[in-house]
Order: C-alpha cells, then sequence, then structure tokens
C-alpha cells in the first residue's frame, strides 16, 4: 500500500514542488492550501502530515492542536523560521519535528523516511506488552490482569503507558505532568502523584505486584 503524505501550505509553489517530488518516489499525496482545508485532508488519515505554520486563516499550529487526539501519525513543521520559544508551542501542541524553510529535498526525504521507520517500529513493538501477568495493549488502550479487564480513566492509562514502555527509567512529577497534560496546561504536577495512587489503588485489587515503583526525591519508574 502506497504511503499517504498530506502537504499543507499556502504557497502553491512550494505544494507542486513537494506533489510532484513525492509522487516521484511512490507517495499518494494530498494537499491543502490552507488550515480548513488541511483538516477536510486529515479524514483521508494520512500516514504522515507536512504542516506549514503560518497558513490564513487556521495556522498550522491550531490545525496541529484540533487534530492530535484523533491523528496519531507524524506531523512535522514548516517554517521560514523558528526560535525556541516557538519549538516548545509546537511541541505542546503535538509536533514532532521542525522543517526550516528553504530546506533540501534529499534531507526533507530523509526525515520523512525516518519519521514513518519510528512510526512503524513503534506500532509494532509496543502494540502489546506482557509484564508477569499484566497484558497492556496500547492499540486498544486498556489493561488486563490474568485475562481480567482493569479499568483506567484516560491520563491514568497514559501514565502506565509513558513508565511501562520506557521500564527502569526514572520520570520526575514535573516530566510526567508536562508528556501527558502538555506545558500549557492549567494545574500543577502535584496531580500527578493523586493519579499514581488511583492506579496502585487498581491494580492492588487484582495483584500485590508492584508495577510502579517510587524513586524517592526523583519522581516513578516502572519495575523492570
Amino acid at each position: 500500500m502506497r504511503t499517504k503524505i498530506l502537504i499543507a501550505d499556502d504557497e502553491a509553489d512550494i505544494v507542486s514542488m513537494l506533489r510532484a517530488f513525492f509522487a516521484s518516489r511512490g507517495y499518494l499525496v494530498l494537499s491543502a492550501a490552507d488550515g480548513v482545508e488541511a483538516l477536510r485532508q486529515v479524514e483521508q488519515e494520512p500516514d504522515i502530515i507536512l504542516l506549514d505554520i503560518n497558513m490564513p486563516g487556521m495556522d498550522g499550529m491550531e490545525v496541529c492542536r484540533r487534530i492530535r487526539a484523533h491523528v496519531s501519525c507524524p506531523i512535522l513543521f514548516l517554517t521560514a523560521r523558528v526560535e525556541d520559544a516557538d519549538k516548545v508551542k509546537g511541541f505542546s501542541a503535538g509536533g514532532d519535528d521542525y522543517i526550516v524553510k528553504p530546506f533540501s529535498l534529499v534531507e526533507l526525504e530523509a526525515r520523512v523516511s525516518a519519521h514513518l521507520r519510528r512510526e512503524a517500529r513503534h506500532s509494532f513493538e509496543t502494540r502489546i506488552r506482557f509484564s508477569g501477568d499484566l497484558t497492556i495493549d496500547y492499540g486498544e488502550r486498556c489493561l488486563f490482569f490474568e485475562g481480567r479487564r482493569i479499568g483506567l480513566a484516560k491520563k491514568e492509562f497514559e501514565i502506565v503507558e509513558l513508565l511501562s514502555q520506557n521500564p527502569g527509567q526514572t520520570f520526575g512529577r514535573e516530566r510526567i505532568y508536562e508528556r501527558i497534560w502538555g506545558y500549557e496546561s492549567e494545574g500543577d504536577s502535584s496531580v500527578v502523584a493523586e493519579h499514581i495512587r488511583r492506579i496502585r489503588a487498581k491494580f492492588a485489587a487484582y495483584t500485590e505486584q508492584v508495577y510502579i515503583e517510587t524513586v524517592w526525591g526523583c519522581g516513578y519508574k516502572w519495575k523492570k
């Protein structure tokens, strides 16, 4: 099946150039000249998105925020320049990378290919994880202990997902909060401790096995 790429940019010559280039490489190319059209094209389920930041009406940042909750594919921002503050906003909005104009088509293709390979590996390797009698199905976003489903709220599962995909690695409360709730969310990292407590309580109803360990003064980690 051909890889589907969405190119959203209000500069017609850039869209035309990228369309011809990626089509010649065997991609199925979708295109949009503004944010509204980009939202419509996302319904075609692209495998990767090249998204210009400065589009009329709805800019790339807003498009990314609107679609990220429903779209898991890599999103690469196209921009004429980028400051550190802009990068923070873009990654917080759900972007995966930045491509600065003018760019080399060879480098752009390499970056697109790298993101697609990473996405394919992630999808294949982490769809299901077995941790003793605990089964984590990342695709269905649910947990089972000895075949019995453990009901977790959305944020609770996302914490389990983050920690279990990085077993043995310690995550501080602030880092967990930024990864799960985002930089711009209202609130503070104290909510992480409460979610961890709820997760542990739900696990305790099924087993005495400890999956999430506290690293005192540092944060939490998934037990190897």
